[in-house]
């Protein structure tokens, strides 16, 4: 008698489904909205802060709130995931992000908005775990890395989605109301959180549009009728799965606190202290480019307006780079390794740090400062892309088993987000105490740190199923 397969040998046996396809856009549709809200903040903040009259800590609250929201988020939700299924805390989430950016757009003063921001970072903080759970269990170990840094990509193409939204708004503004800079210092940024409460909706639609859940999330609790059913439909074709083709030992369901155990230590540690640190210069650096641009490329342009739209279009070119490293990653990640690329990502984003630090202490002509500001945004941006916030996404998915996936994904997140926090609002009280040359080169020593501990705690997943991984480390 031949004996059946498992749940997790059809899988990996199985091409691409249509399914798996458009499980994967699911996640990446939400994931582009979160590269759009994180990142659409830092080309209005200069708009937010003429219109309400921020001080210094308002303005760092403002740009804080949606990554502190993200912390809790990922932290709380991630859990419940586990307890709940995958394709309820999807619905949930889209709807905490239509409700809070309706909220933003129409937000009456500092302080509801940054209410508003902080419940949109919750949902972007959910999205994480579930997201990574999500892809990472319903597609085959060989496409597993490139599907889920794909998915991720989308944060990417949110970004640049964020920047050239600031342009095209700040131009329709100034071709309408060309002498009054007031009424777009009043409206412009509401157009431009407007258009995230847009996309919100679409992604709500097409969310509504499918449910899965995922056949694992049956498997762990036992209901083999209701994982056949989904299996069917992921894998297009009848599936039986029962007692004996996938056994319970074979996906232990675990509490909460095993992610600090023994066995899975070294998983939480890979996955939570390096994203910690990227997420210190990642968010930093990300939320300010057009700030810094602004400061490092365009400081003696006095017209606001001018300065604001030449540091927008300077934020949506770098911003090509972000894509052209998710890009390299996608090409490289079943070649080179999830470990190996971390580690030279977090070495070639000190070494864009560094660039832009010269860019800064050289005495050079105005074109050529500019231009290495550029390069080393360029550097920086590629290589961040390229390694540490691909990999670091996908590892928080593949080194945990089933019934804590999401639960250590949101654990890592959540340490991350803890990282976003402590740069986006230190980093413009730094810029003052300090300077930009300074701060620069303390963010390329956090990336050494960042490879260094990547070494030290490396787990290589590439090329095993999910059983294998969990039951080696």
């Amino acid at each position: 008698m031949v004996p059946q397969k498992s749940f997790e040998q059809r899988l990996d046996a199985s091409q691409i489904t249509p399914v798996m396809w458009l499980l994967w856009a699911l996640s990446a549709g939400l994931i582009a909205l979160d590269g759009f809200d994180f990142f659409i903040i830092g080309v209005a903040m200069p708009f937010v802060q003429q219109d309400f009259g921020l001080s210094s800590a308002e303005i760092g609250a403002v740009a804080v709130a949606a990554v502190a929201g993200s912390l809790l988020g990922a932290l709380t939700l991630g859990p419940i995931t586990d307890k709940v299924g995958r394709q309820l805390m999807l619905v949930v989430d889209i709807a905490i992000f239509v409700i809070a950016t309706a909220g933003t757009v129409f937000a009456w003063d500092a302080l509801s908005l940054i209410g508003f921001r902080f419940l949109v970072g919750v949902g972007i903080g959910a999205d994480y775990p579930i997201s990574v759970a999500y892809v990472t269990e319903n597609v085959p170990s060989k496409s597993r890395g490139q599907m889920v840094i794909g998915a991720f990509a989308f944060q990417a193409m949110g970004a640049l989605l964020g920047a050239v939204t600031g342009l095209v708004v700040m131009g329709l503004f100034q071709a309408l109301y060309p002498d009054s800079a007031q009424i777009m210092i009043q409206f412009a940024w509401r157009w431009m959180l407007g258009v995230g409460l847009v996309l919100a909706i679409a992604v709500g639609i097409l969310r509504f549009s499918f449910l899965l859940e995922s056949p694992r999330y049956y498997i762990v609790r036992g209901d083999y009728e209701a994982a056949s059913r989904a299996a069917s439909v992921l894998l297009g074709e009848p599936i039986y799965l029962s007692v004996e083709t996938d056994p319970p030992e074979r996906e232990p369901s675990l509490p909460y606190s095993a992610l600090f155990s023994s066995r899975y230590r070294r998983s939480t540690a890979l996955t939570s202290i390096p994203w910690f640190l990227q997420d210190i210069a990642t968010y930093g650096i990300g939320i300010f480019t057009p700030t810094i641009i602004g400061a490092l490329a365009f400081s003696s342009e006095e017209n606001f307006i001018t300065k604001e739209m030449a540091s927008a279009a300077g934020s949506a070119l770098v911003d090509l780079f972000l894509i052209a490293g998710f890009l390299i990653a996608i090409g490289c990640i079943e070649r080179v390794g999830r470990i190996q690329l971390q580690i030279m990502g977090f070495l070639g984003m000190a070494g864009g740090l560094v660039i832009l630090t010269l860019s800064n202490l050289l005495s050079l002509e105005k074109g050529w400062a500019i231009a290495l500001v550029f390069i080393g945004f360029f550097v920086f941006n590629l290589m961040m892309n390229a390694g540490p916030n691909s990999t670091t996404f996908l590892l928080s998915g593949e080194v945990f088993p089933t019934s804590i996936r999401a639960s250590g994904a949101g654990f890592a997140a959540a340490v991350a987000k803890a990282g976003a926090v402590l740069g986006t609002f230190a980093l413009p009280i730094l810029q003052r105490s300090i300077g930009v040359p300074a701060l620069l080169l303390l963010l390329a020593f956090i990336c050494v740190v960042a490879a260094v501990m990547t070494y030290l705690f490396r787990v290589e997943t590439m090329g095993r199923s999910l059983e294998e991984v969990s039951v080696e480390y």
